[in-house]
C-alpha cells in the first residue's frame, strides 16, 4: 500500500528555519510528481512547492526565495527546506504525489492521487 509519511515540522521562531522530509513506501514514485501543500486553520489547502520527476521546480509567490524543494529518488524522498520563516508559514504541511503530465497543473491540488497525514509547521513572531 502506498504510503507517504512526513517528518520534520515543529515550532520555530520567525527568522529561523525548517527542514521537511517526506519518505514515500509501498510503490516507487520516480516518475510522479511530488509536492508540498499547507493549511492553516479556517484556510483552504494551497500550494506550497512542486518538483517533477525532472527536477523541474514551481513555487508559491509567496514562498518564492525562502523555500526550496528537491527529492531523492534513491531514497524515495522529497525535501522542503524552509528558511526565513514568517508566522504566516503557520500551517500543516502535507506531501503529496501525482501522475501530472502538464507543467501547468503542478499546484493544483485535484491533480496530486497520494497524500501524507501532515506535519505541523508553527512560527512564532
Amino acid at each position: 500500500q502506498a504510503q507517504l509519511v512526513e517528518s520534520g515540522g515543529g515550532l520555530v521562531q520567525a527568522g529561523g528555519s525548517l527542514r521537511l522530509s517526506c519518505a514515500a513506501s509501498g510503490r516507487t514514485f520516480s516518475t510522479y510528481v511530488m509536492g508540498w501543500f499547507r493549511q492553516a486553520p479556517g484556510k483552504e489547502r494551497e500550494f506550497v512547492a512542486g518538483v517533477t520527476s525532472g527536477h523541474y521546480t514551481s513555487y508559491a509567490d509567496s514562498v518564492k526565495g525562502r523555500f526550496t524543494i528537491s527529492r531523492e529518488r534513491a531514497k524515495n524522498t522529497v525535501y522542503l527546506q524552509m528558511n526565513s520563516l514568517k508566522p504566516e508559514d503557520t500551517a500543516v504541511y502535507y506531501c503529496a504525489a501525482g501522475q501530472i503530465y502538464s507543467i501547468g497543473r503542478l499546484a493544483l491540488r485535484n491533480e496530486y492521487d497520494y497524500w501524507g497525514q501532515g506535519t505541523q509547521v508553527t512560527v512564532s513572531s
